[in-house]
């Protein structure tokens, strides 16, 4: 509903509606007249009394607050000022509930304009021989913001907390009468509906038992991002791992299955804390605190250790979890040489590491080029053994589709290179020795250090600059041709 109000055809009355930060940048205080005007022309609005002018709050204790915008892609969500004239026309266009939330979005506009809720609040602390009781009292003064929510009331005015104490003097002695023994018992933590499932989500830090970690983590995203949560949710009850009883999600039989093969396997694959982690990392990438590459390592890191606990089994001797379901008594039985060579080809391509046991397990090796090789028209799975997805020297190359000849006609040269490569290619070049950080580098570096290429570790974003100073880009991945003066290279830190 939000998306319509925001994209939809002859709509367009909201700002984009996945931000979850509660700022306004303070470029936007000029709208205010413009947009309280043109909403308190509709009869839902004209009665709720925003001062002329409007209150307008700044810094991290008001509303508009440029610095808590930081490293945020969108701000709050508020009508949109270049459509706030229209609303007339579009209002008998909206459906039910496309009116409701529009109703939201408008009066906690409007409340954010509007002076403060002022109250009287009594609080008296009665000694029963020894023991404090406490009574708390609250009067509205003044409704303020609240006038724009005339039919809401807060938990903490309600039972109890609702009274209003009589008149009372410092020392005065109370006397109890009528008193009530009223037996009760506590109460399991309530159910998850898809509303606090996605704050659960969101504030991942409240389950985090360390104190630091904790910290750390409340300015995190905690997990998904505001486009993708419902998502999440949706996809496990498509999974049947999570099942709809009433407004509440509980978790299937399966679903608590799976939770308990990843727990055992790997505590950390059903940790929040890690996954916010992981998010507020890339966030550090947003907002230039994390260089890209670096972030992407630390993840593929995470990811690789879990994969191999995974492969390996949750305990000594087990069997893997990972691929060990499909394939049957074909688990203990190698690749073919095909299979292997085409998933080398594709993490080359793809400048990607193969799991742990690939080169001696089918299944884990077809799971590979299942998930990561592209599917070849006409066929069904990508991964069919592998002999039947790609020539011997398509699996030699990790290339395109053109004819065997004319791929090896063009080995060895990228376009835009040097003229001299042809004539290099015929002549024979000892390895090199790799010392330093390239020492444990993956095969396609050490392959192609040795034929002459300089790897290079080219950020995102840095394209044309890499080949301004002669890098060049093909299915292995970016690199220096001989010739090329790497000085440039290594000052910007891409060797």
């Amino acid at each position: 509903m939000a998306q319509e109000l925001y994209d939809g055809q002859g709509k367009k009355i909201i700002t984009y509606p996945r931000a979850e930060v509660r700022y306004l940048p303070e470029s936007l205080i000029a709208d205010v007249p413009k947009i309280v005007a043109a909403l308190q022309v509709g009869q839902s609005f004209k009665t709720i009394p925003v001062p002329n002018p409007p209150i307008i709050r700044r810094g991290a204790n008001g509303h508009f607050h440029d610095k808590g915008l930081e490293g945020a892609s969108h701000h709050a969500v508020v009508p949109n000022v270049n459509t706030a004239d229209t609303l007339r026309e579009v209002w008998p266009r909206l459906s039910i509930d496309e009116k409701k939330l529009f109703d939201v979005i408008a009066r906690a506009y409007l409340a954010a304009l509007m002076p403060d809720f002022r109250y009287r609040q009594t609080t008296a602390t009665l000694d029963v021989r020894g023991f404090p009781f406490k009574a708390t009292g609250r009067q509205p003064i003044d409704l303020g913001w609240r006038a724009a929510f005339p039919e809401w009331q807060p938990a903490d005015e309600k039972g109890d907390d609702a009274q209003l104490l009589p008149p009372m003097r410092n020392g005065e002695t109370a006397r109890l009468r009528e008193p009530i023994i009223e037996g009760k018992e506590t109460r399991p933590p309530p159910r998850y509906n898809e509303g606090t499932l996605i704050e659960a989500m969101q504030n991942a830090w409240r389950f985090v038992d360390d104190e630091v970690l904790r910290d750390r983590l409340k300015e995190a995203k905690g997990i998904g991002t505001p486009a993708t949560r419902a998502e999440i949710i949706g996809d496990l009850k498509k999974q049947d791992f999570l099942v709809a009883q009433g407004k509440n999600i509980v978790p299937t039989e399966a679903g608590l299955t799976l939770y308990g093969i990843l727990k055992q396997a790997d505590p950390t694959l059903v940790d929040p804390g890690m996954t916010a982690q992981l998010e507020c990392l890339l966030d550090d990438v947003v907002v230039g605190k994390q260089a890209m590459v670096g972030a992407i390592d630390a993840v593929c890191d995470v990811a690789q250790r879990i994969i191999g606990k995974l492969t390996q089994g949750p305990v000594a001797g087990g069997p893997p979890l990972l691929g060990s379901a499909r394939g049957g008594g074909n688990d203990a039985r190698p690749p073919t040489s095909a299979m292997k060579r085409y998933a080398d080809s594709i993490a080359r391509q793809k400048r990607i590491r193969p799991p742990p046991g690939y080169a001696t397990s089918l299944s884990i090796c077809r799971a590979f080029l299942e998930h990561h090789a592209p599917r070849k028209a006409g066929s069904g799975r990508a991964a069919d053994l592998g002999c039947t997805v790609a020539s011997p020297a398509q699996v030699s190359s990790g290339e395109s589709n053109r004819p065997a000849r004319k791929r090896r006609q063009g080995a060895g040269v990228t376009a835009g290179g040097p003229a001299h490569k042809k004539a290099a290619r015929g002549r024979k070049t000892g390895k090199r020795k790799l010392n330093g950080p390239l020492a444990n580098a993956s095969p396609r570096l050490a392959r192609r250090d040795a034929g002459g290429n300089t790897p290079l570790k080219i950020p995102y974003g840095n394209k044309e600059v890499a080949l301004e100073l002669g890098a060049r880009y093909d299915a292995g991945g970016w690199h220096a041709p001989p010739g090329v003066d790497l000085a440039a290279f290594k000052e910007k830190g891409w060797l």
